[in-house]
């Protein structure tokens, strides 16, 4: 099985999806020759074809605008935004025209064969307009789905179900991962279901559940817990939107605790809705308050981004505590 980094999965991915169908186009700011500023789309153009593969001038409105055209007609568009920070000049044309394409022609119409790709998050001393995470904007869009991968194996199946689900799907890359994170990925075509949660680590005194670049940081967190006799049950949501609810509840019913970690501010981040949605089913069995490590409330430092991001140290801290309660 061949060792790829997230890029190449998602190249991979790219290339597959493409070669299956000729509906599939890819556009974006720099994707063509470039092959797009993290080099995601390399050689996709000189492959199939500027028809297939090409840039789009820098107005990423126009480019989910061109997009639900494109799939409202049949197309399977994947566009990229650059920088998920600049995807709030579309966003009126991703929660007013895709997430509700279907619903207002009821049916007649949709733009299902949608999917926007975007690099998202820290880690990268990217400052303030290179390293948001704004997922939970979208999470509160019926109509969307969202996706986040934490590894090469993840984002290239991930990729490929995104494509051709029948709903139109953001699919938020951990730019941090992008040449980070490496693993074997299986060089034929394979899909992974959206939805469903994976249990990483089973465990059976704590729950930990978090998505993206953050499972690694969980992952130092619970090496640490370990040392202390702390057994940590560790989920992996790979979806946010639907998010698998009942695979949090099943473990927090066995642990009685639960702890949830994302990059994005505390205020308004998605930890609140899994927050309120276990206390609401679990309330009897929990033997602590739910606790959430996040990013804090303030724009995205540059200088300080260590001491915005919560890392290992601070959800190790939210563990024994938790525990301890």
């Amino acid at each position: 099985m061949p060792t790829m980094n997230m890029l190449q999965a998602i190249n991979n991915a790219l290339d597959i999806a493409m070669a299956e169908d000729e509906k599939v186009i890819c556009f974006g700011e720099d994707v063509g020759v470039f092959g797009g500023v993290f080099r995601a789309t390399s050689h996709l153009q000189e492959k199939y074809g500027k028809a297939r593969c090409f840039n789009t001038p820098l107005v990423e409105q126009g480019i989910i605008g061109f997009a639900n055209g494109l799939a409202a007609q049949g197309s399977v568009p994947v566009a990229e935004i650059q920088f998920a920070d600049y995807i709030f000049p579309a966003f009126d044309q991703i929660v007013n025209e895709s997430a509700k394409f279907r619903y207002r022609s009821g049916d007649l119409f949709n733009v299902g064969g949608l999917t926007i790709r975007t690099p998202y998050g820290g880690g990268i001393a990217g400052g303030l307009y290179h390293s948001q995470s704004p997922e939970a904007y979208f999470t509160h869009t019926p109509g969307l789905k969202v996706v986040v991968p934490r590894n090469p194996y993840q984002a290239k199946g991930l990729l490929l179900a995104a494509i051709r689900d029948p709903d139109p799907v953001l699919f938020l890359e951990p730019k941090r991962l992008y040449r980070a994170s490496v693993g074997e990925v299986p060089q034929e075509d394979y899909q992974l279901p959206i939805g469903e949660a994976e249990v990483v680590k089973e465990g059976t005194d704590i729950t930990l559940v978090g998505w993206g670049a953050q499972m690694e940081v969980i992952g130092k967190a619970v090496e640490l817990a370990e040392e202390q006799g702390i057994a940590c049950e560790v989920i992996d949501l790979r979806s946010l939107l639907p998010w698998d609810a009942d695979t949090v509840v099943e473990s927090v019913l066995k642990t009685g605790r639960l702890v949830v970690s994302h990059e994005a501010p505390l205020t308004g981040g998605f930890a609140g809705e899994i927050a309120a949605t276990i206390q609401e089913r679990c309330f009897l069995y929990l033997e602590s308050p739910i606790t959430r490590v996040t990013g804090l409330d303030t724009p995205f430092p540059l200088v300080l981004e260590k001491e915005y991001l919560p890392d290992h140290l601070k959800i190790f801290e939210a563990i024994r505590e938790s525990v301890n309660f």
